[in-house]
């Protein structure tokens, strides 16, 4: 029986978050874990990935620091990406020979969770041919990138939930012109658990789990509701 494991871990610090997600990773390699969905609130952090360009960097690490934000390179695809307060970010370290070995086939599973999710709040998200993310009327409200090692997952999305959007002013958001936008710029306030729970539940149903359950978190208290699932 395939099981998700949900785990919140509140307000966390991104390379400590990244430390959790190598220690499940590589349980997850040796067969000791359940497929895991790490689900996080960092402070302000600019990360670039292994394929980024370094002239998508619109400030120098230094003003970066002035200005409150953490930077780090980091092993994800994908470019540069910028995560803060009021954003839902999740890592699914889950192993794809129990689902399917196909990495693309996996990113756009991990795009219709989150297309499912909105909808369930009235929001049409959309994918962008050729691009990878979320979009809403042309603006991009979720990135993703996803780093694959042993055909076990690591990092994951960040959906933009009430975050300040100004934040993207110090990047070229995974190298990419498009415009960003988050659920509150669209005028949907809702509540953080609201969207971390259906999250959880099209979780399950696009990767097909048989059942979901919470586990304690070292770092902060289980904030998603699951429950057997249907």
């Amino acid at each position: 029986m395939r099981k998700l494991r949900v785990l919140d871990l509140g307000h966390l610090d991104w390379r400590e978050a990244f430390r959790l997600q190598e220690t499940y990773a590589e349980e997850r390699k040796q067969g000791l874990e359940s497929d895991i969905l790490l689900l996080v609130e960092h402070p302000h952090v600019v990360t670039m990935g292994r394929n980024g360009n370094e002239s998508n960097l619109l400030a120098s690490p230094e003003l970066l620091r002035r200005s409150g934000i953490a930077f780090y390179e980091t092993n994800r695809g994908g470019d540069v990406t910028y995560h803060g307060p009021g954003q839902v970010v999740g890592y699914p370290i889950f192993d794809l020979r129990d689902w399917k070995r196909d990495v693309g086939a996996f990113v756009r599973a991990v795009e219709e969770v989150l297309i499912r999710s909105l909808a369930a709040f009235g929001v049409v998200a959309e994918r962008v041919s050729g691009k990878t993310g979320v979009w809403v009327n042309g603006a991009k409200v979720a990135a993703i990138g996803i780093h694959l090692s042993r055909w076990v997952s690591s990092h994951g999305f960040a959906l933009n939930h009430e975050t300040s959007l100004q934040y993207f002013g110090y990047i070229v958001p995974c190298g990419l012109p498009d415009p960003v936008c988050s659920l509150e710029s669209l005028g949907m306030h809702v509540s953080r658990d609201a969207v971390c729970a259906e999250i959880v539940r099209h979780f399950v149903d696009v990767f097909e789990f048989h059942a979901v359950e919470t586990i304690q978190s070292p770092a902060a208290p289980v904030r998603c509701v699951a429950s057997e699932a249907t």
